[in-house]
């Protein structure tokens, strides 16, 4: 079963970034053998590295040998929404801190495979408890 893995790593690698490209680079690296794929939502957050070229993002993840595109299904629609959902009811509460919808779209996603790689455990742990996640 293959690992998600989440924006913040494929901008890491993208960018050449200084302080996180080693690491992130490394992380994926380790887990390709048990495969990699990537959210539909991840693709659209790093399209403007690419400037906004489909072929070249397509290009990218061929590289890094990472299978694009993997669809969204009718199971990652009903584990967003439960997400969402207890996010909002939380968030009415104070209990929770402001978290952008594309986190909750990529951990629902990554409900359905092994887990997520990521350097930003704590934006998906109190959504997705049961979620698996490795960070580099």
């Amino acid at each position: 079963m293959a690992w998600v893995v989440d924006t913040c790593l494929l901008l890491d690698v993208a960018v050449d970034d200084p302080q996180f490209f080693s690491a992130s680079a490394r992380l994926l690296d380790e887990k390709q053998t048990n495969g990699l794929v990537v959210c539909p939502v991840s693709v659209v957050e790093i399209s403007p590295v690419f400037a906004g070229q489909m072929a070249v993002v397509t290009e990218f993840l061929e590289r890094l040998n990472i299978p694009w595109p993997e669809p969204w299904t009718h199971t990652d629609t009903q584990a967003a929404f439960t997400a969402w959902n207890n996010y909002v009811v939380a968030k009415r509460q104070r209990q929770i801190a402001k978290r952008p919808i594309a986190d909750v779209l990529i951990g629902a996603f990554a409900m359905r495979f092994q887990g997520l790689l990521t350097r930003n455990p704590s934006d998906f742990r109190q959504l997705f408890p049961a979620l698996p996640i490795i960070e580099p």
